[in-house]
Parts: structure tokens; sequence; C-alpha cells
């Protein structure tokens, strides 16, 4: 065995035996969290338990499987320190433990619902779903016997009264970090995160210390080690602005409870997820001075000047890196290629946001979904014109485009986030989509986008749209998506051939497009439109007959919707 599998072997032996120690110091602790939410654990599933009487299978599970094309995660770490080699199984683990919780969010306890499915393509289907709905399906059930899947998720009591709810509920009741259950007198109370997962919370929390301890970037190890205290009390601002400072890493993790999709019945909960990242130094070169143009580009947004008072942080940067793990969230369903974070609005208008680009990934959905789906809808003459390149911008662009417009509504109704409530999230998603689209516009003018021309960015654009609304209505960017399809074939920004079922952009037209639909984006959260955005999402967020009938197309074709990864320690190059 060689020097640097005996110190993996030697760091992972550690770490156990430091969990363990951990959990036995506070078993009291532990019996008291669990006292506490006895409760909340006895209600907790009932609602998504199985009826054995009835055919589990609802659907072909081959045909279900087939919505996902593998992929393996890898990447060559040879260029890494023994020390951050030794990193990466302590990053994966802690990553685990992510994704086990947002089991106990999403669904339930994985092990008894994954036992229960016999068939192991079934199985497989179920784990890439983290539970019996169809994520790219709007959430429909693929095995009989189960209902709904509940809007909230394992956030809220599945009886709970919404508009009663939104009138009285405690502040604390709808924090991000807060889960709601009823007490043993049917009274609606809250407990945190961190009491209710302590026991997988210090495990995660001690890989991250032993991380930290092997980190030879000082930025980095600050990060983990605020990162760790932070999972044991859901305060993370500390760790998001440590995060923020973190310009030399070579590896990068995200970890934590941090998005709000899973949410659909308010958008308040935070989703546990992690990605465990290897930086690709030459791309983030390239990408480093893209940052720099974000104050220009928010004073040009086209909008009202009082749209567009808030200042973007100068201090975001652009980074292209290659995933090695995802958990949680990010791995349910379509899988994300591009992160923007943190999410903490305060972090944001101080430091601004950074935007990982997630390169491999991105060459996966391209190769494998994005050309395909081109060469069955695209017309002929333009299909020339859908590129890596400009995928990889118009993605890149997106990241950048959630730290441009407004995070505070300017007429007192709190942040957009609360005052937009469920329909926050999928337009935040359709404001990122529009306005990375617009900054394409506004930087190749300017001569800083070297590649390519126009045509390419807005004729991968108008491909990339359907590759999303495959996600489906339970997905925030499928419903992005959808409403940008109709805004676009309503005001001429691509035409449709009935006769060859092919799709065609209309170049001047699609840019006065994108220019209209910003504005509306902007002003429908800078007002907290609530009512406007849900009548435009009811008359909108919907397929229609001439976007269904390609939809079929494309399934006919036999085209992946998504991917689904192999991943782990074992899938690395290590070789030098």
């Amino acid at each position: 065995m060689n020097s640097f599998f005996k110190l993996i072997l030697l760091t992972l032996m550690t770490v156990t035996l430091f969990a363990c120690e951990e959990q036995n110091i506070d078993n009291q602790q532990v019996n008291k969290v669990k006292q506490e939410t006895k409760d909340m654990d006895d209600r907790k599933y009932v609602a998504y338990q199985k009826d054995p009487l009835k055919d589990p299978i609802k659907k072909s599970h081959e045909n279900l499987l087939n919505k996902y094309a593998t992929f393996r995660l890898t990447t060559d770490v040879s260029h890494l320190s023994m020390n951050q080699r030794s990193m990466l199984p302590l990053l994966i683990d802690a990553a685990k433990i992510m994704d086990e919780l947002f089991w106990l969010q999403s669904y339930g306890p994985k092990k008894t619902f994954l036992d229960g499915i016999k068939n192991q393509q079934l199985r497989k289907f179920a784990d890439i779903n983290y539970g019996p709905w169809d994520r790219l399906d709007g959430d429909k059930t693929f095995i009989d016997g189960y209902g709904p899947k509940f809007l909230g998720a394992n956030y809220y009591p599945k009886d709970l009264n919404k508009i009663d709810f939104e009138a009285n509920a405690k502040e604390a009741m709808k924090g991000l970090y807060t889960q709601v259950f009823r007490d043993a007198k049917g009274e609606l109370t809250f407990s945190p995160f961190h009491h209710i997962y302590a026991t997988q919370l210090k495990q995660a929390s001690a890989l991250l210390n032993q991380a930290a301890s092997l980190a030879e970037d000082e930025g980095f190890k600050k990060y983990l080690t605020l990162r760790a205290k932070a999972l044991l009390n859901d305060e993370f601002k500390a760790s998001d602005l440590a995060w923020m400072d973190m310009k030399s890493n070579k590896i990068e993790l995200v970890i934590g409870p941090i998005e709000t999709y899973e949410d659909q019945l308010f958008g308040y909960k935070a989703a546990y997820e992690a990605y465990v990242l290897i930086k690709d130094l030459a791309w983030s070169e390239k990408l480093a001075k893209f940052a720099a143009f974000l104050p220009q580009l928010q004073a040009e947004l086209p909008v009202g000047d009082v749209f567009k008072t808030e200042i973007p942080g100068t201090d975001s940067d652009l980074n292209a890196y290659d995933a090695i793990y995802y958990a949680g969230h990010s791995n349910a369903g379509s899988k994300t290629i591009a992160i923007n974070l943190p999410n903490d609005e305060s972090v944001q208008l101080e430091k601004g946001t950074r935007r990982l680009q997630l390169k491999n990934v991105m060459q996966a959905k391209f190769e494998k979904i994005l050309v395909p789906i081109a060469n069955e809808l695209v017309a002929p003459t333009q299909r020339k014109y859908v590129t890596f390149n400009a995928f990889f911008a118009n993605t890149m662009f997106h990241e950048v485009a959630h730290g441009l417009g407004v995070k505070n509504t300017i007429n007192d109704k709190g942040m957009v986030r609360t005052a937009l409530k469920e329909f926050a999230s999928p337009i935040e998603e359709g404001k990122a989509d529009i306005l990375g689209l617009y900054m394409v516009e506004k930087l190749y003018k300017l001569g800083e986008l070297e590649e390519g021309e126009m045509m390419d960015y807005y004729t991968t654009f108008m491909a990339g749209i359907f590759r999303s609304v495959r996600f489906g209505s339970s997905s925030a960017h499928g419903v992005a998506n959808l409403l940008r399809f109709n805004y676009f074939a309503e005001t001429g920004a691509f035409s449709f051939d009935e006769k060859t079922g092919h799709y065609s952009v209309d170049a001047m037209k699609m840019s006065a497009a994108v220019t209209s639909l910003s504005e509306k984006i902007l002003t429908h959260q800078g007002t907290g439109d609530y009512a406007g955005v849900k009548q435009w999402f009811a008359k909108k967020g919907h397929i229609n007959d001439q976007l269904a009938r390609s939809l079929k197309r494309i399934n006919d074709a036999g085209i992946p919707v998504d991917v689904v990864f192999e991943q782990g320690m074992k899938y690395l190059q290590w070789a030098d």
C-alpha cells in the first residue's frame, strides 16, 4: 500500500473515532432533541405510507430510467498535494450526510423506502428522485399506493392551512432553517434544523474540521472551520462571508441547507445539499474579467431607475470547476450546471456572489442532450449556431444575472423572496435567464466576447429552452422556461414551421423580446406583485399544443432529459 492511500486510511479511521467519541459525549443532548421532536416524528411521514395491496409499478421502469444519461464525474487530481488529496474523502463523506438529511426533508427515511422496492431498476429511479415522485414529470407518482407529493415536503404538517399559516404563524416558523410541526396538543410549533438533525450534523461538522486541519489554503481553512460551526447553530453568514473571500483554493466545497426550491408551498425553507469541486485554473483565468462589468450592467438594465438603486457587490468572481460529487438537493432530478451563491441578500449587497461554472457537467448536458435536441427541432440552416461556447456563456451569465436587479421591493413589501412567496424562485430563475442573455448582448457589443456571433447565443438559448422545459412544472427552472417560451412565441422571437416541426430564430425580434421581458420581470419583482405574478403563471406557465408536439418528438427520439452520475473516490484520475 503506497503512502498516499495509507494516509487516506489513517484519516478515515481518525474521523470515525472522533465522530463516535463526539456522539457518546453528547448522548444526553441527542436524547433531549429526540424527545422534543417525538410528536413530529410520529406524524412526519404518515401521508406517504404505501398501500401494500396495490401493484407497485405504474410505468415501465425501463422507460423511466431512459430519462437519464449516465455520466461519470471525474477529473485529474494529480496536481493536488497529498494533504489536498486526503481532504477529498472527508468532504465527500460530509456530502453524503447532506444526502441523508435531504431524504428526510423531502420524503423520509431512505433505507426503509428503498428496501421495499424489489425491482432494481425501479429502485434506482426512486433513488434518483429521492422518493416515489418523478421530479422531471411534475412530481407525478411512479409507484402506486402513494399520494401526491405534499408541496411543503416535510417542512410542514400535511394538514397545514396555508392561509391561516401566512396570517398567524410566528416569524420563526417562516425561517429558512426551521421545521414546523404539531405538538401533542395539535398546536403548530417549530424546531430548528440543528436540533432536529443534531446527530448527523455533528458528524458532518467533525468531518469539516478534520478537512480544515489538512487545508493548505488559509481562506479555505477558515471557511471549513466556520462552516463546521454553522452546521451546528444554523448561523451561516460568517461562513458565507469567508466563502466569498476565498480566491486561490484548488478544492471547492458547497455544503449546508441552501436552496428553497423543495418548499413549493411557500419557498421559505432551505434544503440540504453539497458539491465537491476541483477548480479548472485555465478556464477560471479566462472568466475573471467579467465580474468587473456588474455595476455598469446594473446601471443599464432596461427598467426605471427606481428598480436599480441597489449596487451589486464588486467582490464577485467567476470560476470554472469540474464536479466530482453531488449530494442532496443538488443531486435530485435535474442536475445543476452552475452555482450562484450565497443566497443571503445582505452578503450579496456587501460582497456580491461567487459564480461557479461546472464545466464537465455542462459539457455532458451539451453533448448528450442539447445537440440531439437541436438536431430534432432547430431548422437545419441554424443548427451550426448551437455551440458549446455559447451554451457555456449563456449558463455563466445566467448565474451572474442573479446578482442584478433588486433584492428588496421598492414599496416596502420587504424582500422580493418573501413578497413573491412560492413564485419567488421560478421568477428569479426567469430573471437570471433573460438578463443573462441581455448581458451577453451588451458584452458582445462592447467586444468582450471574442468567440462566435450573436446568432450563436440566440440559437443556443432557444435550444436550451426545450432542454429545461422538460424538467417539468415542479422545477423552478422548468416553469421559468415555459413562461419564456410562450413569451417568445407571442412576440415572434422565433417562428415555427408546422410542416417540418422546426424552429428558427429572428435575431431582431429576439433582441426586442429580451429587453421587454427583462423589464416585465424586474417590475414584477421590484413591486412585489404577488397577484400579478400568480396570474401570469396561471395563464402562461403551461405547455401549449405546439410545444407538447415538439416535446413528444424529442421523447420519441429517445433523447434523455437529464444526467445521473457515477461518482466517488474510485472514479478520480490519480496518476501524474
